[in-house]
């Protein structure tokens, strides 16, 4: 058996998870988000926000993971009180769920060459912990409406749609964007393998 874990993301880290995301986002999604949009995004730029992101978190409740095999970052996520964006309901209802107990889930991301064997699941898995440790009840993710691996994938878990969409302006391109949502008290966000 591999040698696999996931512990929390240090500054000496942000190069990778840089790599990782820059290569996910030009090969898993280069069909979904627009081209020039991946032109404009660098390894560099990228690394510079995940060392601030790890080194100077805006609370001690926003984390960033990252999974590895054997010695090899393979993956990432990071989990952080929900905002007033991520909880926001259609015709200004009330919030999805109580926004001092929910955390969002986002991005979760396993460089496509290390995928299906795990990670992902150790990667929710860990940032589920961190949030019920954190004293969360519910949590949010946003994914790629045409994102059908990452939606399966949370499905698997028990997350559940709740019918809100939001489009984002991506370099004059509107990209459309799906909430799931699962209830951290009841245990239905066990992942599957």
């Amino acid at each position: 058996m591999a040698d696999v874990h996931v512990r929390p993301a240090v500054a000496a880290d942000a190069p990778e998870i840089a790599r990782i995301q820059l290569s996910t986002w030009t090969t898993a999604y280069a069909a979904m988000l627009p081209a020039r949009v991946l032109a404009q995004v660098t390894e560099a730029g990228l690394a510079a926000h995940w060392t601030a992101s790890v080194t100077a978190p805006p609370s001690a409740a926003h984390h960033v993971l990252v999974a590895f095999e054997r010695d090899a970052a393979v993956g990432f996520a990071v989990v952080a009180p929900a905002g007033p964006d991520d909880l926001a309901t259609p015709n200004d209802g009330p919030p999805v769920h109580d926004p001092a107990a929910a955390v969002a889930v986002g991005p979760l991301l396993v460089e496509p060459r290390w995928g299906n064997r795990g990670h992902g699941s150790r990667l929710l898995t860990a940032a589920m912990d961190l949030a019920r440790t954190d004293g969360a009840r519910a949590a949010v993710s946003w994914v790629l409406e045409r994102d059908e691996a990452s939606r399966r994938f949370l499905a698997s878990a028990g997350w559940a749609g709740d019918g809100t969409a939001r489009e984002l302006d991506m370099a004059g391109a509107a990209v459309r964007e799906v909430r799931l949502h699962t209830d951290l008290t009841t245990g239905d966000d066990e992942t599957a393998g």
